[in-house]
């Protein structure tokens, strides 16, 4: 099964266009895990568990593992076996936003679907296609491409003007080109930009958005689901991560966390079905 196919099922089993992050952060973890053997795999454990039936994905950030040396990257490995041997219908989507020459593109490449069975990667487009071929090539994973961030830096040079729109615009044309070619294309849209997304929903009829932005960074999500949605009232994975992950710091950490999924998940089905 292919991962938009694995994604689509997902939805349709959740009634969900919510995606969690995975990115534990020990200093904020409850004191009643931090004294186990291995607590940060205990917390995704504890997440997986309590939120696996309110999702479409889920989707680790490589850089808080890596930033921990060979054993976060160990944690980061136990996580995503855990979740394919217990929740294997579930898509994991590895943020690390790859890309360099071929080559190493290559090697990212069996990072991600080789090393850590990722159903799914987020890479960069300013190397252009020949760097990203080595995941276009993988028609079975999902390749999802930075198109309009959602810090606020990405205007600096997403926003930039190139022969009258702009570049963002340009991003979401090839990126569209490459989904016909290839079928495993979507695109990173933050739900800080739901002007800008709106623009490339009209370039974009059917492939799906990776939406960060709802939560700390200030993201409108009725504003977001009625500029992204798709006519089949799909079409977008909605992450969100610290609103869930750190809804208490207490023993109940995993009961608040399905909380505030169920809460979310509620409202982005709200605005999926009512007139905006």
């Amino acid at each position: 099964m292919s991962f938009l196919q694995k994604l689509e099922t997902a939805i349709q089993k959740n009634n969900s266009l919510l995606c969690v992050g995975l990115d534990p952060d020990f200093d904020k973890l409850p004191n009643s895990l931090k004294s186990k053997h291995n607590p940060l795999f205990e917390f995704n454990k504890e997440i997986i568990e309590s939120t696996q039936d309110l999702v479409c994905a889920f989707k680790p950030q490589i850089a808080g593992y890596s930033a921990l040396g060979a054993q976060g990257l160990e944690i980061l490995e136990q996580t995503i076996h855990y979740l394919k041997t217990n929740y294997p219908d579930i898509p994991l989507i590895l943020d690390a936003k790859r890309a360099d020459i071929g080559s190493t593109s290559e090697k990212y490449a069996q990072e991600a679907f080789d090393v850590f069975e990722a159903d799914a990667v987020t890479v960069n487009p300013y190397l252009g296609k020949d760097a990203l071929l080595p995941f276009l090539q993988r028609r079975e994973k999902g390749v999802i491409v930075l198109c309009r961030t959602s810090n606020k830096g990405a205007a600096d040079f997403q926003s930039l003007d190139t022969n009258g729109e702009p570049l963002y615009i340009k991003v979401a044309r090839a990126v569209a080109e490459w989904h016909e070619e290839f079928g495993n294309c979507l695109l990173v849209v933050g739900a800080t930009w739901p002007e800008e997304m709106k623009k490339i929903r009209e370039i974009t009829k059917n492939m799906f958005f990776l939406v960060p932005g709802i939560g700390a960074q200030g993201g409108d999500l009725p504003a977001t689901v009625n500029s992204g949605l798709r006519e089949d009232k799909s079409g977008l994975i909605i992450h969100s991560s610290r609103a869930i992950l750190y809804a208490s710091s207490g023993s109940d950490f995993a009961t608040r966390a399905k909380e505030e999924a169920t809460k979310l998940r509620e409202k982005i089905n709200k605005y999926r079905h009512e007139p905006y």
